[in-house]
C-alpha cells in the first residue's frame, strides 16, 4: 500500500489495486497501483511506500564458483589448412 500527498491541496491519495485515483488540482497527482505521477513530482509526498526485497543473488554459490572457473578459460584457436 502506497499512500502520498499532494503539497498543493493536501489531499491524500492511498493505492488500491489497479485502480487509478487522483487529486484533481493543477498538480494531477495520480496513483495506479504502485505508479505515482504528477506534473511536478517534488509538490508529491511520499507518506507510506512498500519496499519489495528482491533477492539480488539468483545464482547459488556454487553456480558462481562454475562461472568464474569457466570465465577464466582461454580461446582454443584451430588451425586449418586452406587448399
Amino acid at each position: 500500500m502506497i499512500a502520498i500527498r499532494c503539497r498543493d491541496c493536501n489531499k491524500e491519495l492511498i493505492s488500491s489495486g489497479n485502480h487509478t485515483q487522483c487529486c484533481g488540482c493543477e498538480n494531477m497527482m495520480t496513483i495506479d497501483g504502485d505508479k505515482v505521477t504528477a506534473v511536478d513530482l517534488s509538490r508529491v509526498v511520499m507518506i507510506n511506500s512498500e519496499e519489495t526485497n528482491k533477492n539480488k543473488n539468483l545464482l547459488s554459490s556454487q553456480d558462481l564458483s562454475f562461472q568464474e572457473e569457466r570465465r577464466k578459460r582461454k580461446v582454443r584457436k584451430l588451425d586449418f589448412e586452406i587448399r
